[in-house]
């Protein structure tokens, strides 16, 4: 078990008054699954992955992630878990826009100490891996949205992490693009990538191998959460 969320709240206070996001959420997630959280907006899944992340606490509840509690975890060994233990990719790519491709997918291995003669090597090998061995050098202002995106997919994986977080990864993308960025995740999943993806699309949330409903800050049908077809 990598993920293991037990009886998770997150409440926020607008002046004196509590307004809960998270009402008892428990979420078990396995190395090497493919999992799909879906809710429409303001259901909680961005606050789950946050949590997921290690982004942000919880109100009250457990938190085990690869075993260990991370209400252990001071803000450093935080930080040091979202640097070699998650890659994040989000809807908006976050790259550096002054900086080339290569240079932004650099970037987790400077903050990890990797010697900076080995750097360049390992960021073009996993452009490579997602197909962008020719646009190393380009600025994300010479790329287009699907490239741009595989960039932050060839960022998150740099560091060989635990797990893959991706907020809505193909919510700025046309659809061909998103279907490509869907399937390098499953290409990623199939190499033993543990992925856990946030959407609110049915349509991209098939693409995962197991899909968690989430509306109103709570699990829902949690009995149905493998699909029908994978029911034996």
């Amino acid at each position: 078990m990598i993920i293991e969320l037990s009886h998770i709240y997150k409440s926020y206070y607008n002046g004196k008054m509590e307004v809960p996001v998270l009402k008892d959420v428990s979420v078990s997630i396995d190395k090497g699954e493919y999992v799909a959280i879906m809710g429409a907006s303001g259901s909680g899944k961005s606050t789950l992955m946050n949590i997921i992340g290690c982004l942000d606490r919880p109100t009250r509840g457990d938190y085990l992630f690869g075993g260990s509690n991370i209400f252990d975890y001071n803000d450093k060994n935080l930080s040091d878990l979202r640097l070699n233990k998650i890659g994040f990719v989000f809807q908006s790519f976050h790259l550096l826009p002054g900086q080339s491709a290569i240079s932004n997918v650099m970037l987790p291995l400077q903050y990890a100490g990797v010697p900076k003669k080995d750097r360049k090597g390992i960021a073009f090998e996993m452009l490579d891996k997602v197909g962008l061995a020719e646009r190393v050098n380009f600025k994300p202002n010479q790329l287009s949205g699907g490239q741009c995106q595989r960039v932050a997919i060839a960022r998150a994986m740099v560091n060989k992490p635990d797990i893959i977080l991706a907020d809505e990864p193909t919510g700025a993308l046309d659809s061909k693009s998103g279907e490509q960025i869907m399937e390098l995740f499953s290409q990623l999943n199939s190499e033993g990538v543990t992925v856990v993806m946030i959407t609110h699309e049915a349509e991209i949330a098939e693409h995962a191998k197991r899909i968690i409903h989430i509306k109103d800050g709570q699990i829902i049908d949690p009995a149905a959460e493998v699909k029908p077809d994978e029911k034996v």
